[in-house]
């Protein structure tokens, strides 16, 4: 049986996160002064979203598991599934991002060209 203390420690633990992003790489691009290409993916849990943010680079998603539902501001909301991709141009705010289930992972391959050395997303308003 559970102690009270050990339950305890239980409830305060951390949940994990609801999307767990991991740089794959990040090369210079010869020919393309000032630009850098990166490679990540990102892992939804169940039911999970991530908050509207603009990438400043053209973003090339790729869905490797799962399905995931996208929309960028002034688009179509639209659902995705294992290899399906989706584009986002650097002036465009991404305001969904989520996993389609509420019961299974999803997983999606993230390949972008920015400015060196800039971050891969930034918070922005819906």
């Amino acid at each position: 049986m559970i102690s009270l203390a050990v339950f305890a420690l239980l409830l305060q633990a951390p949940a994990s996160p609801p999307t767990k992003p991991s740089t794959l790489l990040t090369k210079d691009l010869p020919g393309i002064a000032g630009k850098e290409g990166t490679m990540l993916t990102v892992e939804y849990a169940p039911g999970a979203s991530s908050p509207a943010h603009a990438h400043h680079a053209s973003t090339f998603v790729y869905v490797l598991e799962g399905h995931v539902v996208m929309q960028v501001k002034g688009g179509k909301e639209i659902t995705l599934g294992p290899g399906e991709t989706f584009y986002e141009n650097p002036d465009d705010i991404h305001t969904v991002g989520r996993n389609a289930s509420k019961t299974e992972s999803a997983k999606i391959l993230v390949f972008m060209v920015k400015e060196k050395g800039a971050p891969v997303s930034t918070p922005a308003a819906k």
